[in-house]
């Protein structure tokens, strides 16, 4: 985006088509006004040029300098030279009708330095025109000292001696008209380029502010699919080895059989549910938050049951004072353990499971281990759900450990932080099956 600094590098888009029929307008009323005020000069035979030229000539002087003024910002530049040429023609001619024509001169150097796609060149034609009406009203004087005549100045009574007087005072209405023309064009260029740099503020705003709504869209999808991830992949590869467990014994144990299926057919509504409250979070608009916790460390000795159904031996316990946890750090706790259960029941081929939630004193350690195969790098799958532990890790400026350990197996801790709590009176307890 074009900046004050440079402000020669910007150009100045050209008139609307309505500020063109305004020009048109204006320069017929221009022109119409200028000839009513040539019949009035003409009529009280106020002549300070000499002797006019005819009527008609007259008529086209008049016409030259003030008809251009309906195309004068379509053609800024232009437009200031023809009627700059046009005005100095007149008064070699000494053509009467000069108020008007004054006028138009002076809209026309304003209009060159407003409107001019091309500042700097504006500068140079403005400059020159104001040069050369100085050196035509030099040479005027010069002309016209001797047609002075003797009683010019017979009430002149001033301290300056009144020929010299009348030449300052031309000179300075000349540099004021003048001046006045060429700053108030600088200044309606600088407001139009500040009104251009306000507009482009404004579409980078409006284009920052989209990209961010994308983002935050991008940010929200993600956080869909990784709590897709956490309920369906749990609950699925649940039903998935309940079932299988469930065919392997149907001939021989019917009754672990039907235990089988109900698990399946519980860790199926749950499933549902999740999803239901998902979708309703979603049909509330409910932006990125993750809207109330419905899980919690409260309940991750469900889910190990759930695991317990499915085959595995879990151990769970809880160690150090529990403290009230804030819903979402609950609830990250809650996943990361769902994760790991998912991931040993999918991809371990463990037989234990062995899960502890330890309440230290500035840090809620939660901690997953089993004694299967390999590292979840070999793990087909377990990408995106690693992928969901360390964001929701990091969203509560948490630590991340997860790697196969020495003795056998696999393990996933992460600690976080803990405001301080009071904690809660209940002693430390640990579960197994």
């Amino acid at each position: 985006m074009t900046t004050l600094g440079s402000s020669d590098a910007w150009r100045r888009p050209g008139p609307t088509a309505e500020q063109r029929r305004a020009d048109v307008f204006i320069g017929l009323a221009v022109t119409a006004v200028a000839l009513f005020n040539l019949t009035l000069t003409t009529s009280t035979g106020a002549f300070h040029l000499g002797p006019p030229p005819s009527w008609p000539e007259q008529v086209c002087w008049c016409l030259a300098i003030t008809v251009p003024l309906a195309v004068r910002r379509r053609f800024p530049l232009t437009i200031a030279v023809v009627v700059s040429a046009a005005f100095i023609v007149a008064q070699v001619r000494a053509a009467p009708e000069m108020q008007l024509a004054t006028g138009a001169l002076f809209c026309a150097i304003y209009t060159a330095g407003a409107w001019a796609d091309d500042h700097r060149r504006s500068r140079q034609v403005r400059a020159g025109i104001i040069a050369g009406m100085f050196a035509w009203l030099l040479v005027s004087i010069w002309l016209s000292i001797d047609a002075v005549p003797a009683d010019a100045f017979d009430g002149a009574r001033g301290p300056v001696p009144p020929l010299l007087a009348a030449i300052v005072s031309a000179l300075l209405v000349n540099a004021l008209m003048f001046g006045f023309a060429f700053f108030f064009g600088e200044t309606a260029w600088v407001a139009a380029r500040r009104e251009h740099q306000l507009h482009e503020q404004a579409e980078q705003l409006r284009r920052a502010r989209d990209e961010a709504g994308e983002r935050a869209v991008m940010g929200e999808r993600l956080r869909i699919a990784r709590e897709l991830h956490d309920v369906v992949a749990h609950h699925v590869s649940v039903m998935g080895v309940q079932a299988a467990a469930s065919r392997r014994v149907m001939d021989k144990d019917p009754a672990r059989a039907r235990t089988a299926l109900a698990a399946i057919e519980q860790s199926a509504r749950t499933a549902v549910d999740e999803l239901r409250r998902m979708l309703s979070l979603l049909r509330r608009g409910t932006g990125t938050d993750e809207g109330p916790a419905t899980v919690g460390v409260e309940r991750v000795e469900s889910l190990l049951a759930g695991a317990r159904d499915a085959g595995l031996a879990a151990r769970f316990g809880v160690f150090g004072a529990p403290v009230p946890l804030p819903d979402s750090l609950s609830q990250a706790a809650y996943r990361i353990v769902q994760e790991s259960v998912t991931n040993t029941l999918k991809h371990a081929g463990a037989t234990t499971i062995d899960v502890r939630i330890r309440y230290l004193a500035q840090e809620l350690e939660v901690e997953s281990s089993d004694d299967g195969r390999g590292g979840r790098a070999d793990r087909p799958g377990a990408g995106l759900g690693l992928i969901g532990m360390r964001e929701r890790v990091a969203a509560h400026d948490g630590t991340l450990e997860v790697g196969p350990r020495p003795q056998g197996g696999y393990r996933v801790r992460a600690r976080f932080p803990l405001a301080a709590a009071a904690p809660c009176p209940v002693e430390s307890a640990e579960t197994t099956a």
